[in-house]
């Protein structure tokens, strides 16, 4: 019979948590909340876990 193990990786950020408001479209919105509701996480871990996604895979260019 094999161990489960949890594994739960270490917060990349440190600092303290600020709120940040922001406009997006209604039917983006019904996209991040059902991944909330399927996921079991919050609307809040979702966005994070999408900005850190992003900021990860961002590249800038110049024209």
């Amino acid at each position: 019979m094999s161990e489960e193990i949890l594994k739960i990786k270490t917060k990349k950020y440190k600092e303290e948590s600020v709120i940040v408001s922001a406009r997006v479209p209604k039917d983006m919105l019904r996209d991040i909340d059902l991944i909330s509701k399927e996921s079991g996480r919050t609307r809040n871990e979702i966005l994070t876990r999408l900005l850190d996604f992003g900021l990860k895979h961002t590249e800038i260019i110049d024209d």
